[in-house]
């Protein structure tokens, strides 16, 4: 029976070593989109030309490996999350959009497939 407990405790140890942690999963999306003045400084943090939040560095750092993989490690909430920060962005400021792709994924490999789940495909 505890070898049991033990064998159930690691893979859950995994399991969770698999996703991104689940910190940010209430961060405020609403806000961030809703605020342009906001929502231009991490897009600009993200593209290294202004500063970045703890937040905005957390995301920063996670965003090359979301892409590649097209976000297998994000909860759920994180992709609904990121679904709409990145809609608004391709919305609102769609060249710092191309210059975020062309730094994520230069080589364009990774772009049909993060397109499609940004569609939520």
């Amino acid at each position: 029976m505890k070898s049991c407990i033990v064998l159930v405790c690691l893979v859950l140890s995994v399991y969770a070593a698999d996703k991104y942690n689940s910190k940010y999963d209430n961060f405020d999306v609403e806000t961030l989109i809703g605020n342009d003045r906001l929502l231009k400084s991490y897009v600009n943090c993200f593209l290294d030309k202004g500063r970045c939040t703890a937040e905005g560095n957390d995301f920063k750092k996670a965003l090359p490996e979301a892409v590649e993989t097209i976000c297998s490690k994000c909860t759920e909430k994180q992709k609904l999350n990121i679904r709409k920060v990145i809609k608004a962005i391709q919305q609102k400021y769609p060249k710092q959009w191309e210059d975020l792709v062309k730094k994520n994924d230069p080589t364009g490999k990774y772009r049909a497939g993060f397109e499609k789940f940004i569609q939520g495909s």
